[in-house]
């Protein structure tokens, strides 16, 4: 259990939250919107790293050894992908590339797109829930079994990756989710803060 003094559980000291990433995964939105700060070096204390990346534009190699060093001290780790509304790159190709240049990632929520194509829901495949983003607050509602068929695989290997690091496998910095993020429309928001609730809970 952690200790009274380590500096995310004494009362009064807030959560350090780094942000890192290219300038072209918009790191300082994603800071912006979690309460982080990007202009922390690599080596200052941290409680929880979250690595903004834009699969259209690649993972540059400062990124990359950002993440080894963290990997070294077992930080906690997100990736947010954002650029989910372009049409250069998706989710899937994000955690591909991440896949080969950090470590492992789990895919707790998939996207969701409108008849347009775009993004519009996410859906949690722990429950198998929808996340709607098209109006002003988001609305939960169960997802059809067209659905559930479509995610069944993803389901299935995101729930034996969950298994094997633990109910604590985030928080030590074993499990690393990555979220679709789309700041202007709060898609992926409302995750990260739950993820962030985790460390500081």
């Amino acid at each position: 259990m952690p200790s009274p003094s380590s500096p995310k559980f004494t009362q009064g000291n807030p959560l350090k939250i780094h942000v890192f990433g290219h300038e072209g995964a918009d790191p300082e939105g994603v800071a912006h919107s979690v309460g982080g700060s990007t202009h922390a070096d690599v080596y200052e204390d941290c409680d929880l790293a979250i690595f903004a990346i834009n699969a259209a534009q690649g993972i540059d190699a400062e990124t990359i050894e950002t993440w080894e060093v963290l990997s070294e001290s077992m930080v906690p780790r997100i990736i947010a992908v954002t650029g989910i509304e372009g049409v250069e790159a998706d989710f899937d190709d994000a955690v591909l590339l991440a896949n080969r240049v950090f470590d492992q990632t789990v895919t707790p929520y998939l996207v969701l797109h409108d008849e347009a194509g775009i993004a519009c829901a996410l859906i949690d495949l722990a429950n198998l829930r929808i996340i709607d983003y098209s109006s002003s607050v988001p609305t939960i509602s169960d997802s059809d079994p067209e659905h559930k068929t479509l995610v069944s695989e993803f389901r299935q290997e995101y729930l034996e990756a969950l298994e094997i690091a633990g109910e604590d496998g985030f928080a030590a910095g074993m499990l690393f989710p990555a979220i679709p993020v789309w700041l202007e429309k709060g898609i992926g928001v409302d995750i990260l803060q739950t993820y962030i609730s985790k460390i500081n809970s």
